[in-house]
C-alpha cells in the first residue's frame, strides 16, 4: 500500500508570505483553509493508525471501524447494525455485509433481536474481546503520546468546539444537497 502525505498543499494553495511567515497577517479566510488542510491531513494520520491497528488483527481498515464501534457501543446486549452505520456514517448494508464476513472470521457475534426480527444485534465474540484487550496497553501508550500537551480541560474544550464543528458540517452538507 503506497504511503500517503496529506500534509503537503498541493502547488499554489501555499501563499508566499506563509512559507517565510505562517500566521502573520492572515486573514480568516487564510485561517480557514490551513484548519480544513490540518483536518485532512490528521483525517489521513488517523486512517493510517486505523490500518495498522486492523492488519493487527487481519482484518480491513473499514472492518476495524465496526469493531471498534460495535465495543463502543454495545452495553451488553448487542448494538444494531443501525447504530453502527450511524456512528460511522455508512449505510446499513455495507455495516451487514462486513459483520457477515466479521462473523465468520469469528470476531462478531450476530444475533436476531427478541423484540424485533427485523433487527440484527452484534457484539464482540470472546475470540475479538481477546485481541482486541492484546492491544489496549499499546493504544493507550499512543493516545498518551498523541495528547501529552493537553491536559484534561483544553482537550475537553477541543472536543467540544471539534463536536459543534463536525454538527455544523453535517448541516452544510444538508444544505448543499438540498440547494443542488
Amino acid at each position: 500500500m503506497a504511503k500517503r502525505r496529506a500534509t503537503a498543499k498541493p502547488a499554489g494553495l501555499v501563499r508566499h508570505d506563509e512559507k517565510t511567515h505562517p500566521g502573520r497577517g492572515s486573514s480568516q479566510k487564510d485561517i480557514v483553509r490551513r484548519f480544513l488542510w490540518d483536518i485532512a491531513s490528521i483525517n489521513v494520520h488517523l486512517d493510517e493508525i486505523r490500518q495498522y491497528w486492523a492488519q493487527t488483527l487481519g482484518v480491513s481498515g473499514p472492518q476495524w471501524m465496526i469493531l471498534m464501534a460495535v465495543a463502543e457501543l454495545d452495553r451488553g446486549q448487542g448494538v444494531p447494525v443501525k447504530d453502527v452505520s450511524t456512528m460511522l456514517h455508512v449505510d446499513p448494508s455495507f455495516v451487514t455485509t462486513q459483520s457477515k464476513v466479521l462473523e465468520k472470521y469469528g470476531f462478531v457475534r450476530r444475533i436476531t433481536s427478541s423484540h424485533d426480527a427485523r433487527v440484527v444485534l452484534m457484539s464482540l465474540s470472546d475470540k475479538a474481546c481477546k485481541q482486541v484487550a492484546n492491544l489496549s496497553s499499546r493504544q493507550e501508550q499512543l493516545d498518551k503520546f498523541i495528547f501529552a500537551d493537553f491536559d484534561d480541560r483544553t482537550l475537553k474544550d477541543i472536543a467540544d468546539q471539534i463536536a459543534s464543528l463536525k454538527d455544523r458540517l453535517e448541516k452544510a452538507t444538508l444544505k448543499l444537497a438540498a440547494d443542488i
